[in-house]
């Protein structure tokens, strides 16, 4: 053969094709409720498998956790969650899933574990206002915690003293709480929890703070409401959580409260001191049989 006919035969070099694979789509998954609160799992990688097992890629050791829970993969565009037959099932925005599209915010709960999906152009920005939004909002029912709570009431106290202006206290907590855990797992516990911050944070005005002050007591604080309003509020609220239907996995649980309400007066110079007044009522409602009033 010629160097001539060499010449024009086409020359075909085999080069690597990486520039031209799809980049993991940036996102990451955020602990707001559950051990190891806060910390963030980077999905930059096609599949992460997240279970009790202690090869999973994320490992959650709860009873409630199946040993291959669910599995996320990343297509380079989207990021998905996919349910692996788990015994409790993948549940995002409260919703029960075998495979859904993640969207940035959306909240996957796994056992009793709930992780925040961030993506986006700058998730590190994203991560690290979540991580200052947990010093105020309870992960779990998704309103104030107690810290923050503490906070607020000692500015409303002082607001309120100052100008001599009404507040009022409501301090609360689902009766029998422990028959629920008891009787029908922590998961079915987490989920009265979580429905009956929704139910009352949907009724309540934008200027309360309403909080989780710890396990199953809540509280609300009333600024401007004088305590005959306060008590009218507090029975709506009550019979409001009797009427409501708690259904978890096709069981229905019966969810009442009992509820405590104070109101400021110059004696009280100390947010704790007030929370007290509130909670001995809560205390002689529980003594007094349960979902009332009083104060």
């Amino acid at each position: 053969m010629s160097f001539d006919s060499l010449k024009d035969k086409t020359v075909v070099t085999v080069i690597s094709r990486v520039a031209e694979r799809p980049m993991p789509h940036e996102a990451c998954l955020v602990i707001i409720y559950g051990q190891d609160l806060g910390k963030k799992f980077n999905l930059d990688s096609p599949s992460i498998i997240i279970g009790r097992s202690s090869k999973c890629d994320i490992q959650i050791d709860q009873e409630s956790v199946s040993r291959n829970h669910c599995k996320f993969m990343n297509t380079g565009k989207t990021v998905i969650v996919r349910d692996l037959g788990s015994t409790n099932g993948t549940y995002v925005n409260d919703s029960l899933v075998d495979e859904h599209v993640l969207r940035d915010s959306d909240l996957i709960k796994v056992g009793r574990t709930i992780f925040k999906f961030i993506s986006g152009g700058n998730i590190e920005n994203a991560y690290h206002e979540e991580i200052y939004r947990l010093t105020t909002v309870d992960g779990l029912t998704q309103i104030f915690n107690k810290r923050y709570f503490i906070e607020a009431l000692e500015r409303e106290m002082s607001r309120a003293q100052r100008y001599s202006r009404a507040l009022s206290l409501m301090m609360f907590d689902i009766d029998h709480f422990k028959r629920v855990n008891d009787s029908y797992g922590h998961l079915a516990g987490d989920y009265v929890l979580h429905q009956l911050a929704a139910v009352i944070k949907g009724r309540i005005r934008r200027e309360d703070i309403f909080a989780r002050y710890g396990g199953e007591e809540f509280s609300i604080v009333l600024p401007e409401i004088e305590i005959d309003i306060a008590r009218q509020i507090a029975d709506k609220i009550r019979l409001m959580v009797e009427a409501t239907e708690f259904k978890f996995e096709e069981t229905v649980m019966p969810v009442t409260i009992s509820i405590g309400i104070a109101a400021i007066d110059d004696k009280l110079q100390q947010a704790l001191d007030f929370i007290k007044v509130a909670d001995d009522n809560l205390y002689e409602a529980k003594r007094s049989g349960r979902n009332c009033v009083v104060g």
